[in-house]
């Protein structure tokens, strides 16, 4: 049986989650690392496999510059999906992202997440900006 998680991305500076892509999970209980990694690792595949021209992941790989707001890396680069997923991990843990598992908000890398059978859960991810100047 297949397990669907819909992740969806927000920001502070942009308050409407928007659909970030769809994840298949094998068993009905994950945790949040797991999920926080299965996230990144998709992410990263797709963008070295040249599925998209720009990163658009969870966390900004370390040495890649924005443009116009969006993550531009130099071609042939590849980034590696276990530094990014340690990266999204510690900013969990800094509380420089907030998840949401339905509505309830989840604390811990450890904590379990249970899924739903033939109905898709909704996990929002909220990356905090932090204010500038201040």
């Amino acid at each position: 049986m297949s397990y669907t998680v819909n992740v969806l991305d927000e920001t502070t500076a942009r308050p409407r989650p928007v659909a970030a892509v769809s994840l298949e999970f094998e068993t009905e209980t994950i945790t949040v690392r797991e999920l926080i990694r299965r996230r990144v690792y998709d992410e990263v595949t797709a963008y070295n496999a040249g599925a998209q021209e720009r990163f658009r992941g969870l966390v900004v790989p370390q040495g890649m510059e924005r443009e116009l707001n969006s993550p531009v890396l130099p071609r042939p680069r590849r980034i590696d999906w276990e530094q990014q997923s340690a990266r999204a991990l510690e900013a969990f843990v800094r509380r420089g992202i907030i998840i949401l598992v339905g509505e309830r908000q989840v604390e811990s890398l450890d904590e379990p997440v249970t899924l739903r059978s033939g109905q898709p859960l909704d996990v929002t991810f909220i990356k905090l900006v932090p204010l500038v100047g201040g």
